[in-house]
């Protein structure tokens, strides 16, 4: 999600967003519009963003995590043009509505685990740092990945760490799991990791064993991909003309799914072969800008978490409408 490192409230972070003003660059089409930053984290994004603004610019940050929240309205009280809405973008709608917006001018999603939260052992994403086994997102909502853990049946464990880890192994890992618990609770990522490693007969090289089960483990906890799936739609439904999506993805699952909802998108209605296509079959309300991005060499020297990220923009055109109101 971002480059930040955790510091001390109010400290500088010494690290920067990743594709963080390419994709603002792409976000701004009017200094004076009204924009959504889906996943705020640290802010990183958002002040770049509020740099690029007029006095009558307005920036609307949304994020589960109650940390980011914390620094999201020390930034509202400095700048009358931020508002903060602690939640998941995929109540984008509602969250937007409660600004008085009719429409917005661009969203940017930065979607995954920030590296704030990775590099805090207390929040349990990260196989390397021991840590209580959380994994939430919203440390205010339950199940922690513990809990689910503690009392999942073998199967559901199993078929959560196959279809968001692609984990080939995942039904060993699941079947040592649930033997392991009656032993003795797994409550921490030590504890987590080691089991994995021990189930996992065949090791990827320069890949830690545990990679695709604790990756899993959070998407489900957190409804990751369902919240994406509803974010994508909320953020589209409320894009002004010109208005843009900008999206940062960091896995394949994630990116598979932005890829698809913007090509078909872009693609427009499509309608069953040996039926008579009109001009207004043809057209979409949408295009792609530019192709697929990703971070170039300096930044993920900088930032090894980088390399995976790959950025795609969606822009609302309606041609349909523009064509029709012309005629």
């Amino acid at each position: 999600m971002t480059a930040d490192r955790r510091q001390e409230p109010g400290a500088a972070y010494k690290h920067r967003s990743v594709l963080l003003d390419s994709a603002v660059d792409y976000l701004i089409n009017d200094p004076d519009g009204c924009y959504v930053d889906g996943t705020f984290g640290r802010g990183g994004h958002s002040r770049l963003i509020l740099g690029h603004l007029g006095e009558a610019g307005q920036l609307l940050g949304i994020d589960k995590d109650p940390e980011a929240i914390r620094v999201a309205r020390e930034l509202e009280t400095r700048d009358h043009r931020f508002h903060c809405f602690h939640g998941s973008f995929a109540e984008l709608d509602a969250a937007v509505t409660g600004q008085g917006w009719e429409s917005v001018n661009g969203v940017l999603l930065d979607l995954g685990v920030s590296s704030p939260q990775l590099d805090d052992a207390s929040r349990g994403f990260s196989f390397m740092r021991d840590g209580p086994l959380d994994m939430r997102m919203n440390t205010e909502q339950a199940p922690s990945a513990a809990q689910w853990l503690a009392t999942a049946e073998e199967t559901e464990i199993a078929d959560v760490i196959f279809r968001y880890g692609e984990e080939r192994f995942s039904r060993r890992i699941a079947r040592l799991l649930v033997a392991r618990r009656q032993e003795t609770p797994i409550e921490t990522t030590r504890q987590l990791a080691e089991l994995v490693s021990e189930a996992v007969p065949k090791k990827e090289k320069h890949k830690h064993p545990a990679t695709r089960t604790f990756q899993a483990i959070r998407i489900f906890i957190n409804r990751e991909l369902e919240d994406l799936e509803a974010g994508l739609r909320a953020a589209v439904d409320r894009l002004a003309t010109g208005g843009r999506l900008v999206v940062i993805s960091f896995h394949s699952l994630e990116d598979r799914l932005v890829k698809r909802f913007m090509r078909d998108l872009a693609r427009g209605p499509q309608v069953p072969k040996g039926v008579p296509v009109t001009a207004e079959h043809e057209a979409s309300d949408f295009r792609l800008v530019g192709k697929a991005s990703k971070a170039g060499a300096d930044e993920v020297s900088d930032n090894v978490r980088a390399r995976s990220a790959v950025m795609r923009v969606l822009e609302r055109t309606d041609i349909r409408n523009n064509s029709q109101g012309s005629a």
